[in-house]
Parts: C-alpha cells; sequence; structure tokens
C-alpha cells in the first residue's frame, strides 16, 4: 500500500501527521570529517600540498591505501531496487531510505562506516561491472534487496573479480542469524543439529543459504519448498539455483507439497510469506521447532505455532526469538576489515553464528534462543569469532 503523504496545500506538513517522515527529511546520515580543518596549515595537510605525499606511497605501495584512507573500514551497501523488505520491485530511488537504514545499523551495532549506492542498471552483467569499478574506494561490498536468482550470479562474479569480502544479507545475514538460533534451540531440547529434519518455506536468496550453511553445520536433512513444492532432482522446472539446491538437499527424497513435508519434520524455517494451514502444523515431530520469519505477517502465527512447538522464532520484534540480520552483518564486516580480509568464507559464517549462540547459551529459554539486537555483547562476540576464523583459513592479510 503506498504511503499517504499529505498536500501541502492543505495547510498541514506531511512530519505533523506521520512521524516516520519526519525523521527521514533530509536523510538519515550524513559525512563527517575525522580531522579539522582550522587554518592554512591544517588545510596544507588535509589537501594540497600535503596529500601529495600520500598520494605517492600509495602508488608505490598499493596496500598503504589501507593505513592512509578510509578504505579499511568503509563498506559500500549496494542495492539495485528490485527485491526491497516487504515491498518488492520498488527501484533504486526508493529504495534509499532502506540503504541509508542499513548503514546506520553498521555503524550503531558494529562500529564500521558504510556508504548507501542505489544503481540503476538490472542486466547481472552491468551491475557486476558498475560495484567493480566502484570497488577501490571500499573494503567490503554488502550486497542488498536484490532479487533471486540474479542475487547469486551477482555475488559469485563479483567474488571472482574482488579481492575484498562480498556479502549478500538477504542471503548469508539471515542464514548466521538462524543457524545460531536453531543451535540454541537444539541445546535447550537436548538434542544436536545432526538429529534433525528441516523444512524451509522459501527457495529464493534466504531459503537457499540457509540450507547451505545447515548443510556445512551438519544438519540431519533440509527438504526446501516453492510454490510448487518440495525442490527434488525429478522435477523439470529448476532453474540453475535449484538445481544446485536439489543437489545437496533432500537426501530422504521427499516429493510433493510443503504440507506432505511437514509431516514429522523437526523444524519448520519459513522465508517465503504465505500462509502454512494449521492442520500441517499439526502433523510436525512432537517438540518441533518453528522459525516463522515473513514480516509483518508469519507464514504460522506465533499463536498457533506454540501449541505444536518448544521454540517459536519469527522476523518481528514484538515477539520473542527475533531473527533478525543486525544480530550478524555488523560484526561480520568488522571482523573481516579488522583483519582486511580477502573474502568471507563459509567457515566464517558458520563462527559468526557459533559466537552468536554463544552469547546466550547460559541464558537459555524457550522465549530466547538468540540475543536482542540491543545486547552489546553481540557485535565483539561475533567481530572476535570471524577476525579468528579468517586468519584461521588463510584470507586475513593483517
Amino acid at each position: 500500500m503506498a504511503a499517504e503523504i499529505v498536500n501541502p496545500k492543505d495547510g498541514l506538513d506531511e512530519d505533523m501527521i506521520d512521524p516516520a517522515f519526519a525523521l527521514h527529511r533530509g536523510g538519515k546520515m550524513a559525512v563527517q570529517a575525522t580531522v579539522p580543518v582550522r587554518d592554512a596549515d591544517d588545510l596544507s595537510l588535509a589537501y594540497t600540498p600535503g596529500v601529495a605525499k600520500v598520494c605517492s606511497a600509495i602508488a608505490e605501495q598499493p596496500e598503504l591505501v589501507h593505513d592512509y584512507t578510509w578504505r579499511s573500514q568503509v563498506v559500500a551497501v549496494v542495492t539495485d531496487g528490485s527485491a526491497v523488505l516487504g515491498l518488492g520491485d520498488i527501484g533504486p530511488a526508493a529504495s534509499l531510505p532502506v540503504m541509508e537504514g542499513k548503514a546506520i545499523l553498521f555503524k550503531q551495532f558494529g562500529g564500521v562506516d558504510a556508504v548507501p549506492i542505489a544503481l540503476d542498471c538490472r542486466e547481472v552483467d552491468e551491475l557486476v561491472e558498475t560495484v567493480a569499478r566502484l570497488a577501490p574506494s571500499f573494503g567490503g561490498i554488502n550486497l542488498e534487496d536484490i532479487s533471486a536468482p540474479r542475487c547469486f550470479e551477482i555475488e559469485e562474479q563479483l567474488k571472482k573479480r574482488l579481492d575484498i569480502p562480498v556479502f549478500h544479507d538477504d542471503q548469508h545475514g539471515t542464514a548466521i542469524v538462524t543457524l545460531a538460533a536453531l543451535r540454541n534451540a537444539s541445546r535447550l531440547a537436548g538434542r544436536t543439529l545432526g538429529d534433525l529434519r528441516v523444512v524451509i518455506s522459501g527457495a529464493g536468496a534466504a531459503g537457499v543459504a540457509i540450507a547451505k550453511i545447515l548443510v556445512e553445520a551438519g544438519i540431519g536433512d533440509v527438504a526446501v519448498c516453492d510454490r510448487k513444492g518440495v525442490v527434488s532432482r525429478d522435477r523439470e522446472d529448476l532453474n540453475s539455483a535449484k538445481r544446485d539446491l536439489a543437489g545437496f538437499t533432500n537426501k530422504a527424497g521427499l516429493v510433493g507439497s510443503l504440507e506432505s513435508a511437514l509431516d514429522g519434520a523437526d523444524v519448520f524455517i519459513g522465508v517465503s510469506g504465505g500462509t502454512v494451514p494449521e492442520e500441517a502444523v499439526a502433523t510436525m515431530a512432537d517438540g518441533a521447532f518453528i522459525f516463522a520469519m515473513a514480516n509483518p505477517n508469519p507464514e504460522i502465527h506465533p499463536d498457533v505455532a506454540r501449541k505444536y512447538a518448544s521454540v517459536v522464532a519469527t522476523g518481528r520484534s514484538d515477539y520473542p526469538n527475533q531473527i533478525n540480520n543486525v544480530l550478524a552483518f555488523p560484526g561480520v564486516f568488522a571482523g573481516a576489515l579488522q583483519v582486511r580480509a580477502s573474502e568471507i568464507t563459509e567457515g566464517m559464517k558458520i563462527a559468526a553464528a557459533e559466537a552468536l549462540a554463544a552469547v546466550v547459551a547460559d541464558e537459555l529459554s524457550a522465549e530466547r534462543v538468540i540475543p536482542s539486537p540491543f545486547d552489546e555483547r553481540v557485535a565483539p562476540a561475533v567481530t572476535s569469532a570471524v577476525a579468528a576464523a579468517a586468519r584461521a583459513e588463510g584470507v586475513a592479510r593483517a
């Protein structure tokens, strides 16, 4: 539904009607100098002639760019506006408030500076080329709100071309937080990941990434469902991303609908929207975990989920156990930038999930399997774990 903006001719400012407009007027961020320019001496150091010495040094030793510019602490938040929140394809201009919001979350929760970049291009090759040409200004690239399956190809191409971290948060941020919550739910129930059969509703960016990280972490089995049912090897209507997905999921060989896959399942993870009938939820295993993360309307309402599940999580802030990407991406990038990592590996993602889970490992309850985004322990724990993992995997350069 389009936002209603008050016509100034009516004699009322929209800022007096809706506080969201008041907050966003003029944008939510600005550039601020970190050095003073108070007089001619300051000017000669911050700009010419002093800056020429630094430029010459970097030209001779390119790695010095990390020490003498902002590059080692700044991330580009890049979108084409094709899959923005629950709004869909609203274009680059309309996506900018979200990208600004993402940038301030980087700063608030991870101490990382970020620049929102909304690109007016849709072709994969064009977008990849544009980001690659912008990359020398940044220490990392956070891809945001780009539609599937294009997002997979864009990320893979950029990872091949660039020697800095490239991270599509809709995929990997969601996956990291989901794995952390699932680890703690399993601990609370006295189970292991290897015991669990998972059903994921949604075969887009988040669903694919969650499936990948769960398999990497040792899940018992995971079946992913799209609108036509279980993504299985015998289906002939799959795109390349779903064919790859079918190759490493669904060891049980399930076919048919989401509802049939839920019969006896230990875990439901929803990243698709829509509604799962209560009759299907009732067929899940005793003590199941339900992570229904569609916003604002979960696939399974928490009131329904609690009838059948021992642990319930959503994507909403007004229910316990919010699966919120802000628990992951600020610390992931902070850790990667700290050691000048060339990439973000699967091992670094799993380390982030383990560190995130450990924050509340001694405080577990059915309503606390994941920390609050405002828990000040989160970012330092994730940052440290990611930096250590980068060193262990040989992708750190500092």
